[in-house]
Order: C-alpha cells, then sequence, then structure tokens
C-alpha cells in the first residue's frame, strides 16, 4: 500500500528520524521524538523474512515456468484472445516477485533505509504499481470471461478488445502508482543514525493522509472485487437461466450455441474463478488490519507483532497461487513441466554417465538420440 504499512513497526516513529551528519539537501530530517527507541531486527521479522524467501523462490520458478509455456510451449495453444491475459498475469506476479518480496526482506533486515532518496522514490512506486497491475489485471480476465459467456459469438473481437483493455490495465497502474514518486522520501532522525523511507511532511494533516491511503485501498482491492464480484454474478446468473430454459423443454437459439457453455470455456470459467478468490481470500486479511491502522494507529500496541508479519506473507501468497492454479485446470502446463523434468534428468552428470556406459549395436543411433519430436 501506499503508506507501506507493513512495516510500520519500524518506521512508526517516522517523525524523528534522521542523523547526526548533515542531511544531504533531498533528504528530510527532523527533530527526534523524546524518549525514542530506534527498532530492531525481531524474532518475528527474522520468520517473515525466511519466509519471503521461500515464497520468492517459488513464484520466481512457478512463474517463470508458466511464462515460458505460455511463451514458446505448448501453451501458444491456448485461445489467442486468452494467452495475452495470461501472459500479463504472470508478468504482473513476477514484478510482484522481483519487486516487492526483495524489498520487504532487505526492509526488514537493514530496518532503516540505506538506500537514499531516489530509490525510495522509485522503489515505493514501483511497489504501488506491481501491487495495481496484478489487481486490474485480474478485472480484464472477468471482464473477458463474462463477455464470453454472455456473448459467444463475438469471439472473433476477443482479441483486439482485450488488448486494449490490457493497455489500460497498465496505463492506470502507472498513473496510480506515480504519487508515490512525490510523497515518499528518505527521512532522518536528528541526534541518532537511523534513516528511513516515508511520507512524514507530505500531508499536513493525518486525515489527509489517511484519505489518500483509503484511495488507493479502494483501487487497490474494492473497485477491483466490485467489477468482479459482478462480472460473475451476471455469468451465474446467465447460467441459471439456461438451465431454467432447458429444465423447461425450451430450444432457445440452441444452434447458435448461446443456451450451451462448451466444456473447454467452462473449464477457463472454473479456472478464472479460483484465481479471483485467491485474490480476495490472500489479500483481504491484510488490507482490512491497514484499515483498522489508518483509523487506529494504537493498534500496533493491541495486536502481536507476527499477526501483521504473517498477513503479509499471507498476501505474497497470492502470487504463488495463480500460476498453480493454471497448472491445475491446463494440462499443457503440466507437459511442458514433465518434459522440462525429463530433459533435466537425461541432460544429469549421471544420466550422461550411465547412457555413455551402454553397448552401443553398430551403426544404431545413440539412446541420447531417440526421444520423440514435441507434439
Amino acid at each position: 500500500m501506499s503508506g507501506n504499512w507493513s512495516i510500520v513497526r519500524l518506521s512508526s516513529e517516522v517523525p524523528s528520524l534522521s542523523t547526526v551528519a548533515p542531511p544531504p539537501p533531498n533528504i528530510s530530517q527532523f527533530h527526534p521524538l523524546p524518549n525514542w527507541e530506534a527498532p530492531s531486527f525481531t524474532r518475528a521479522a527474522q520468520f517473515r523474512v525466511g519466509a519471503t524467501f521461500i515464497l520468492f523462490l517459488f513464484a520466481t520458478c512457478s512463474n517463470l515456468a508458466l511464462l515460458v509455456s505460455l511463451w514458446c510451449g505448448r501453451g501458444r495453444r491456448l485461445a489467442s484472445h486468452l494467452r495475452p491475459l495470461m501472459l500479463s498475469l504472470a508478468s504482473a506476479d513476477l514484478m510482484m516477485t522481483f519487486v516487492v518480496m526483495p524489498l520487504d526482506v532487505v526492509w526488514n533486515m537493514t530496518v532503516q533505509w540505506y538506500g537514499g532518496d531516489v530509490l525510495c522514490k522509485l522503489l515505493c512506486f514501483m511497489k504501488l504499481f506491481a501491487m495495481h497491475a496484478a489487481a486490474f489485471i485480474l478485472v480484464v480476465i472477468s471482464l473477458d470471461r463474462q463477455h464470453a459467456i454472455l456473448h459467444p459469438l463475438d469471439a472473433l473481437s476477443a482479441h483486439r478488445r482485450n488488448r486494449r483493455m490490457l493497455l489500460l490495465a497498465w496505463s492506470l497502474s502507472l498513473l496510480l502508482a506515480s504519487p508515490q514518486l512525490f510523497i515518499f522520501r528518505a527521512i532522518r532522525l536528528e541526534g541518532v543514525e537511523f534513516t528511513q523511507c516515508a511520507t512524514h511532511g507530505s500531508f499536513r494533516h493525518r486525515w489527509q493522509e489517511t484519505v489518500f491511503n483509503m484511495f488507493h485501498f479502494t483501487t487497490l482491492y474494492v473497485v477491483p472485487l466490485l467489477v468482479m464480484s459482478c462480472c460473475y454474478s451476471r455469468i451465474l446468473l446467465h447460467i441459471h437461466l439456461q438451465h431454467l430454459r432447458n429444465r423447461a423443454g425450451e430450444s432457445y437459439l440452441r444452434r447458435s450455441g448461446t443456451d450451451i457453455i462448451p466444456k473447454a470455456r467452462m473449464k477457463t470459467l472454473k479456472m478464472t474463478v479460483v484465481i479471483v478468490l485467491s485474490f480476495v481470500l490472500c489479500w483481504t486479511p491484510y488490507y482490512l488490519l491497514g484499515i483498522w491502522y489508518w483509523f487506529h494507529p494504537n493498534m500496533l500496541q493491541v495486536t502481536p507483532e507476527y499477526v501483521h508479519h504473517a498477513l503479509f506473507l499471507f498476501g505474497n501468497l497470492n502470487t504463488c497461487c495463480d500460476p498453480v492454479i493454471y497448472g491445475f485446470y491446463t494440462p499443457s502446463f503440466r507437459a511442458d513441466l514433465a518434459a522440462c523434468c525429463r530433459r533435466r534428468m537425461e541432460t544429469s552428470p549421471r544420466s550422461l554417465d550411465r547412457l555413455s556406459a551402454r553397448p552401443h549395436s553398430g551403426g544404431s543411433e545413440p539412446p541420447t538420440n531417440q526421444h520423440p519430436a514435441a507434439d
């Protein structure tokens, strides 16, 4: 989120940030608070770093595998209007993986900010950009599924329509994340060696910052959730009405296919529903805790520290769920993974030694060249 409340225990004393040495011109300086104690790398934060590193490895491998499958593997056989959607979703998840997770790990380990003012602005911008992109692409996928089910005869324009919606999603993500470049800055505490990347001083009153955070909460979670809920509600209503017509014995435009949902389309619909549900389940607790903090900052003294860390980890789990869900519903992705594993096994040193030890009959091809062509 824009205020980076997930590490608020590290920077809840932001008004007091500066250093003994004269700060550079682009770094703000503030007087220390009375009885202020610098935060430390606690046991709960250590657990968060370790768990985030495991999630990072899994999300990197799974999303890269999905991207490769869609780009040059069997995933190329996916419908032309669906393939850009899944490519964009994997790209957004990789942005979350390579920006949000490493930033969170390093920031929790160092406790304070050592990256300077420019890096502070840039990384906070990239973080919010990745989060917006992931949410908006799910909205585009939901709109595509709605149009495919409600208007099955309009499939020819789906590719062009999805390209426009994806362009709008990425553009909106850039636009909505751009304020991070202006409100975040490196702030130093006067009298002690402690620096933090925070928004302190960018808002004259606390309510202004709360309104700003609520705006991003709305664009990141509320609006996507409402649009996705509306899309799938219309889809379910459409399917329900079709079942009612079939049970009543009506042959309603049967030859056009509007009252019959093909199995492949229904399978894709189920996959996108599960992907959206994983987004909702993973991020809802984190956002609710964020709202609580924005209106009652003293909640940090009420709730245990490990709760905040656990909920943020649960949100990051969403980047790992998408390729797993896609693989569950898509045999071609599983086939690509199996082929990759077979190739790695066959090219391993032990396998090569075993193959070289086998005797060959005269004129026959070596066993390593007898693989069937990829289908």
